[in-house]
Parts: structure tokens; C-alpha cells; sequence
């Protein structure tokens, strides 16, 4: 009778343990999502009354306040569990609504327009990166004394510290003012990203036998098909968001099952791209391309406004939350615990070094190879674009950091001192280039390109070889032979091309606001 009343009392005991603990926790994340809810409401206020600000930017603020509340828990707390970085938090719940919504909210005439440098920037223009910043790591951190890194932990430092952010700088930009400029910076942001993440996972696939021909044809093999099934299954899952919306036409009984339904299926197209290890960057963003130009059409009025502002202030939301998260981050101290100061200092000057070589690489041969491509058009990179572009995008953000935390970190949170210390090391990457070249980045614009010829800047050309004048100055529409466009210019002849098979196909099955002149073509 003794031993069961003991053995009660022990499960007992463990049961009233496991509640407390479970309480703990639940008022730790309590406590945790307060304070980032409170800050985000004073990162709103502080931005807006810094809008005009010739040093600050919403990003710049968001990373100081973050860093300051999380040195005043390090100092009054040392409590490392409201510091540390999860990040499924921010692949899972943070960057699909910011992605979608650059999808849904971009101008797609200019997009698509450009699509062929902006695949340079933001495709090639990784590989190159990526290639410089493995082999410069490869060759130098052994001199560091780190040692225990692999060809694979190389190969995705490559990766990690080509993701780009380029949120300051296109908080500076304007669509009308400088259309080209806005959309090159926008677009190689996001394919930019992508490509970054895709070619983590086909990194993340290598075996460690050694990096021959047969692996690197893998590993492009893996790159190729992980970027194509990830933008067919995003471009897949917004038609049929779009045909359910044309087909049904909820606005009738309610538009918040409009609205909802579209953000549902967005977030659908992010999640499967996951599930299958795919890249849910690139199927959230085509999928946010195509159900703007089809299924935002098929919904009533009110949803087209009200949806635009939903997506947009959640976007935004999750932008400034992320900057948050980076700041508290920088004084976890279960990495710098582990950390060799000094190592870890020259690690970072050395990455932003070859982050910069890298990034310099392929911005300005690939503007070189652009404006080569667009003949004798006025609409070319100068130098100064060019310039912008290179700046732009020496910004790190989020991304690289949750990639780190990927590479470098177990389940159990354990790390070796070689691991922390690229954790740290990307940490101040991040730090340094938001609140250094985000900061200049304003003043920068303001120099290069002033107000008074922001007017003049080029815009993506228009499609001169389907429009000619009648007498009156009135414009007609004329239907070249397709292989005369195509060799003439292929950008516009793909896109004719395009639009013929959209208003005589797509639009009709998918809605879409019916045929669309050369203007028109592909906005929203």
C-alpha cells in the first residue's frame, strides 16, 4: 500500500511539474508576442514621424529598436529564450504575405517588360555572387582558425550572403517617378531571393563525397527543377483561385469570402511549395501575379479595394516585424557564449568585402550585356542606375539570417564554436548593412538621382512594332509577322505574342477585364 501511495504521489508531482512548466511557456510566449505587438506599434509611429527624414527609413528604425530592447532583456533578464531565433517563424508565417503581395501589387506591364535583365540580376547574377563569396570563404576562413566547416557549410554561405533585401531602398523609389529603376530593383529583389532559396536547397541536397562535374550537374540539375515545378505550382493554384472566383462569384453574398479565399489559396501555394521542398518564395509570388491579373477582375468592387489595402498593411506589418526580430536577435546569448570575438569580427568585414566584390561582379557586366540587348533604344542602365543597383543590393536582411540558423543549428539548439560564430558573422552582416548603407542609401538616391530629373528618367519601351499613326494622329494597331517581331525585338514580340493568347484564352476562361490594348497589357 506504501508503494502505491508513493508511486501516486510521484506522478503526482511529475503532472503538477509538467503543468508548471507548460504554464511557464505559455506565459513566456505571452509575454514574448506583447512586447513584439507593443514595439510594432511604436515602430509605426516613430516611422511616420521620421518619413521625411534624410537618414531614416522604416527598416532602419525597426533594426534599432529591436536592438535596443533586446540589450535592456540581456541586461535586466539574461533571458535567452524571449532572444532566441526561430526560423519557421519567419519562413512560415512572415514572408508569405510580404511575397505575395509584391506579386499582387506589381506594376506587371513593367515587370515582365524587364523580365529578361531582371532574370539576369536576380538568376545569374546569384550564381555569380554565390560562386565569389564560396570560393573567398573556402580560401580564407581556414586562415581563421574555422576549421570545422565543409565544402557543404561553403557552398551555403555562397547562397546565405547572396539574398539580397532591398526594402530600403525601394521604400525610397517611386513607380512613376522612376518606372525602369523601380522595376529592376523590385523584381531582382524578389527572384533574387528565389533563386537564393532554391539553390540553398540544392545545396542542402549535396552529398559530401567531394564537389566534382558529375556533383555540380546535380546541383544545377536540382537548382533547374526546383525554380520550374515551384513557378508552375504557384501559377497553377492562381488560376484556379481565379476560375473558382469567376465561376462562383462569392461578392454577390459576401466579399470577405472573396478576400479570404484569395489570401487562403496564396497561402496554400506557399505551404504545398514547402511540403514538397520547394521553393514557396516563387509560388506565392506567381501565384500573387497571376491571381491579380485574372482573379482580382472576377471580384466585386469593394473586395478590389478593400483587398489591395489588406494585403498591403499585412505586408507591411510583417516587414517591420522582421526587422524587430533581427535587432533582438543580435544579443542572444546562447551564440555568444560560443563565439571567438575576434574571429568572428574579421569573418564579417571579410563576408561584407565579398559580398560587395560579388555583387559589383554582375551588376555592372550584366548592365553592359542589358543595354547591349536593347540596341539603339533610348531606354538604357546608365551608370548612375547602375550605380543604385549595386548599392541596393549590398543590404542583407531576414532571409540570410533564418538560412543561417537553417544551416548552422540542430533541433536541440546545440552549435559548435565554428557554427556560432557564422551565425554572428551573418548577424553583423545584416546589422551593419541595414544601419550603414540603409542609412546612406537616401542621400545616395537624393545625389544620383535629384528630383528635378526624376522626370526624365526612361521607362520600359513601349511596343512599337504593333502601333503606327494614322493621318489624324490616331493610333491603329498592325499584326507583324511574328518572326519579323521576334528578330526585331524579341521583348516586345513575346510579349504581343503573350497578349494575343491571353485575350483570345485565357481572359475568357479566367476573367480578366476582357482584351487589353499595348498600354494596358498585363496591369492590373
Amino acid at each position: 500500500m506504501g508503494m502505491e501511495n508513493v508511486g501516486w504521489l510521484y506522478e503526482f508531482l511529475v503532472a503538477k511539474a509538467a503543468e508548471i512548466s507548460a504554464a511557464g511557456s505559455q506565459r513566456a510566449a505571452v509575454i514574448s508576442i506583447s512586447l513584439f505587438v507593443s514595439l510594432l506599434c511604436v515602430c509605426i509611429v516613430i516611422g511616420h514621424y521620421y518619413e521625411e527624414n534624410r537618414w531614416l527609413n522604416q527598416a532602419t528604425i525597426a533594426i534599432i529598436l529591436g536592438c535596443a530592447v533586446g540589450f535592456v532583456i540581456y541586461i535586466l533578464s539574461n533571458n535567452a529564450e524571449l532572444l532566441s531565433f526561430d526560423e519557421q517563424l519567419l519562413f512560415i508565417y512572415l514572408l508569405p504575405p510580404i511575397i505575395f503581395n509584391a506579386g499582387f501589387q506589381v506594376k506587371k506591364k513593367q515587370f515582365f517588360h524587364n523580365f529578361g535583365t531582371i532574370m539576369l540580376f536576380g538568376g545569374s547574377g546569384v550564381l555569380i555572387s554565390a560562386s565569389i563569396v564560396t570560393a573567398g570563404c573556402r580560401y580564407m576562413f581556414p586562415r581563421l582558425k574555422l576549421g570545422n566547416l565543409q565544402m557543404r557549410d561553403y557552398l551555403a554561405l555562397g547562397t546565405i550572403f547572396s539574398a539580397t533585401d532591398t526594402v530600403a531602398t525601394l521604400q525610397l523609389l517611386h513607380q512613376d517617378e522612376t518606372p525602369l529603376l523601380y522595376s529592376l530593383v523590385f523584381g531582382e529583389g524578389v527572384v533574387n531571393d528565389a533563386t537564393a532559396v532554391v539553390l540553398f536547397r540544392a545545396v542542402q541536397r549535396f552529398e559530401e563525397a567531394g564537389l566534382d562535374g558529375k556533383a555540380a550537374l546535380r546541383m544545377i540539375y536540382e537548382f533547374v527543377y526546383l525554380f520550374s515545378v515551384s513557378t508552375v505550382l504557384g501559377v497553377v493554384i492562381g488560376l484556379i483561385a481565379a476560375y473558382v472566383l469567376k465561376s462562383l462569384y462569392f461578392g454577390k453574398h459576401s466579399t470577405d469570402k472573396e478576400i479570404a479565399l484569395m489570401a487562403l489559396m496564396a497561402y496554400l501555394s506557399y505551404m504545398l511549395a514547402e511540403l514538397f521542398q520547394w521553393s514557396g518564395i516563387l509560388s506565392v509570388f506567381f501565384c500573387g501575379i497571376f491571381m491579380s491579373h485574372y482573379g482580382w477582375h472576377n471580384v466585386s468592387g469593394s473586395s478590389k479595394i478593400t483587398s489591395k489595402h489588406a494585403f498591403a498593411t499585412f505586408s507591411s506589418i510583417s516587414e517591420s516585424f522582421m526587422f524587430l526580430y533581427v535587432g533582438t536577435n543580435v544579443f542572444n546569448v546562447n551564440i555568444w557564449q560560443l563565439v571567438d570575438v575576434r574571429a568572428a569580427s574579421l569573418s564579417c568585414a571579410m563576408l561584407l568585402a565579398l559580398t560587395s566584390l560579388g555583387r559589383a561582379a554582375f551588376v555592372f557586366p550584366m548592365s553592359a550585356i542589358s543595354n547591349y540587348a536593347r540596341g539603339s533604344s533610348s531606354v538604357k542602365l546608365r551608370f548612375r542606375h547602375q550605380v543604385i543597383i549595386w548599392w541596393s543590393g549590398i543590404m542583407r536582411g531576414a532571409v540570410s539570417i533564418a538560412l543561417a540558423y537553417q544551416q548552422f543549428s540542430t533541433s536541440s539548439g546545440t552549435m559548435n564554436t565554428d557554427y556560432a560564430t557564422m551565425i554572428y558573422s551573418t548577424t553583423g552582416v545584416v546589422l551593419f548593412t541595414t544601419l550603414v548603407v540603409g542609412v546612406v542609401t537616401k542621400p545616395l538616391i537624393a545625389t544620383l538621382l535629384p528630383h528635378h530629373l526624376r522626370h526624365l528618367e526612361p521607362s520600359s519601351p513601349k511596343d512599337e512594332s504593333c502601333e503606327e499613326a494614322n493621318e489624324d494622329g490616331s493610333s491603329i494597331f498592325l499584326r507583324r509577322s511574328s518572326l519579323s517581331m521576334l528578330l526585331a525585338n524579341p521583348t516586345s514580340a513575346v510579349h504581343s505574342l503573350w497578349r494575343g493568347f491571353d485575350d483570345s484564352y485565357m481572359r475568357p476562361f479566367f476573367g480578366g477585364g476582357g482584351p487589353v490594348r499595348d498600354s494596358d497589357a498585363w496591369e492590373a
